[in-house]
């Protein structure tokens, strides 16, 4: 099948726009790869230092003849989904003797659960944290001992720091290693229902606990389809998982074994064999169209607009919000997973899952299929499915057809014809607003604004009866240079409330949403935000708007607008406590939402 058209020439669009900072980065992996990795530029002492406690794998380090993985983990235990990761460094240590290696723990990463700190004032940090994991992977890389990277991450700003990591260290091979969704608990339908009622006051605080605890409730990846299981998906998608890795429960034999398999990946793909796959030229230009093009099949995190441009200038290559956008027009959305659906990811891994999309993708011509992966030249590796036969890991075919087409459709009977997400832009600037979940009767909406600067103020208006007509509510200074970009999550159950009582509403803010961003219209990552003296920083309480996802428009509708002078807050309180004033600089550095809000990089 020839290459679609559009997603030709998005990617041609992409390589021109990136030549020069692509041709740079590839300047300096060369550099790097030509330098080393090799232990015996160290001297003896640095060399003692490293291998000091290194037992039985002293001798094998010594000869400098096998190769040595450095394993970058982001496991804590209160992350449900990192929980599986305290036991996997023994396990590659192991796997990596089998395979005639050695692994060592190179350094930990900080990674924040942003269930825990949804609402709080701990989340005005998270999203500065990918550029802190990012940081970090530095330096545990620096010790320069390595011959390849082995990461251990699952979730929302963790995947992405690590990835920028990777492709910082662009001339090592980088295999990511994940640990798989928690076994399905209460259906997330069911949870949303009960947040709802418990948001226009008809339950309470026991019975939304019970259902919380009901849901999230077990080792592994939350599993709704938000920013964690999106980063799988692109970890397939984009060649640094092996192939099926994504979505199988931590736990069992299969998981172990693919771990095993990771490891034993991860040791032949080194410079020192005759395979060798840095990480610099799996991330090239394809390889990022053809994330965006699974984002968009599978109605995935708009959280990942953010993320796929930061992980993207690592590796030198250049997206705009514009790839985003006309990829999701000639991208069909093959499946619905909560919120967009009912199913939760484990429903759709056994629908089929990615490697039936994959199929089904590059069958279309929509994906790339001649990219580098970590398991060997062309996507079509990412058709087959890992099983165990007789305790040996293999691989077969994927599903030919869907086993549930409610869940999971063919590229050529899609959902819907497009993908998930749409760029607005206009006189308020530029965002993007994920329509997946968005009944096509609510996609427009024009009406008077309410300004708001906090989230817990939206909710305190709800709770006094002010919504009663058609508004368009704004929060603004909500930015990264505002506050660190917090999600706005806690909304949703409060906006459906005023969507189910019949009034047409939609969100527009300079913050973000998350994942889990649902049935009501919001325009999320307004740029340039309202700290930057952006357009949203004029609107006036009752200023008129229109939202309008048919024809990516954004615009306020009052004459002389433009003239206005922007609105100032007082951003103090936001700066210290809970190690905010650590972060002074992360805000003042930051760039674009548009651009990744990026720090680092």
């Amino acid at each position: 099948m020839d290459l679609n058209p559009t997603v030709e020439a998005v990617t041609d669009r992409i390589i021109a726009r990136s030549r020069d900072a692509r041709g740079r980065y590839l300047d300096k992996i060369a550099r790097a790869a030509e330098a080393g990795p090799k232990r015996a530029h160290l001297s003896c002492s640095n060399q003692a230092h490293a291998y000091a406690a290194m037992g039985e794998d002293k001798d094998p380090l010594v000869a400098e003849k096998s190769p040595n993985i450095g394993i970058v983990t982001a496991y804590n235990d209160m992350l449900s989904a990192h929980q599986p990761f305290e036991t996997y460094p023994e396990r590659i240590r192991a796997a990596a003797r089998r395979a005639g290696a050695t692994a060592q723990v190179a350094g930990g990463v900080p990674a924040m659960c942003d269930g825990v700190t949804q609402g709080q004032t701990g989340m005005e940090l998270s999203l500065f944290s990918r550029d802190v994991i990012a940081l970090a992977s530095a330096v545990a890389l620096s010790h320069d001992t390595f011959d390849a990277a082995i990461f251990l991450g699952v979730c929302d700003k963790i995947v992405p720091g690590l990835v920028i990591a990777a492709a910082t260290f662009g001339h090592l091979p980088a295999v990511f290693v994940p640990a798989g969704p928690m076994v399905s608990g209460l259906p997330n339908d069911e949870k949303a229902k009960v947040r709802q009622q418990f948001a226009a006051g008809e339950v309470g605080r026991e019975a939304l606990m019970e259902a919380e605890m009901a849901s999230y409730h077990g080792p592994g990846t939350c599993t709704f389809y938000g920013t964690a299981n999106s980063n799988q998906m692109l970890m397939e998608f984009m060649g640094l998982h092996l192939p099926g890795a994504s979505f199988v429960n931590p736990g069992t034999p299969l998981r172990d074994a693919l771990t095993d398999a990771a490891t034993a990946r991860a040791a032949a793909i080194t410079a020192l064999g005759n395979d060798y796959r840095p990480a610099g030229r799996v991330l090239d230009e394809r390889a990022f169209v053809n994330g965006i093009v699974g984002l968009m099949a599978t109605g995935g995190s708009t959280n990942l607009v953010i993320h796929l441009p930061a992980m993207a200038r690592a590796a030198g290559v250049i997206l705009d919000i514009e790839d985003f956008n006309d990829l999701s027009s000639a991208v069909p959305q093959m499946a619905k997973i909560y919120p967009n659906g009912l199913a939760d990811v484990n429903h759709f891994h056994a629908a089929g899952g990615l490697g039936y999309m994959i199929g089904e993708l590059l069958e279309a011509g929509l994906l790339h299929p001649d990219t580098v992966t970590i398991a060997g030249d062309g996507l079509a590796h990412y058709a087959r499915e890992p099983k165990l036969k007789d305790g040996a890991l293999v691989w077969e075919d994927g599903a030919a057809e869907s086993l549930n087409d409610r869940i999971l459709r063919p590229a050529s009977d899609p959902f819907q014809k497009t993908g998930g997400l749409k760029e607005l832009r206009g006189n308020l600037g530029r965002s993007v607003m994920k329509v997946s979940a968005v009944a096509p009767e609510h996609r427009v909406v024009e009406a008077p604004v309410r300004v708001f600067h906090e989230q817990e103020d939206v909710k305190a208006a709800f709770r006094a009866g002010a919504f009663t007509e058609d508004t368009v509510v704004v929060v603004r200074f909500q930015g990264p240079r505002a506050n660190g970009m917090p999600e706005l999550h806690g909304l949703t159950p409060t906006l459906s409330v005023l969507l189910s009582r019949g009034l047409k509403v939609a969100l527009v803010t300079d913050g973000r949403m998350s994942g889990a961003s649902g049935k009501v219209p919001a325009a999320i990552h307004v740029a340039p935000e309202a700290a930057a003296g952006g357009p949203i920083a004029k609107l006036r309480d009752g200023d008129r708007v229109r939202v309008d996802a048919t024809t990516g428009t954004l615009e306020v509708l009052e004459p002389g607008f433009d003239e206005r002078a922007p609105a100032e807050v007082d951003l103090s309180a936001n700066a210290e406590g809970l190690g905010r004033e650590m972060f002074a600089a992360f805000r003042e550095r930051c760039g674009l939402a548009s651009d990744g809000a990026g720090v680092v990089v």
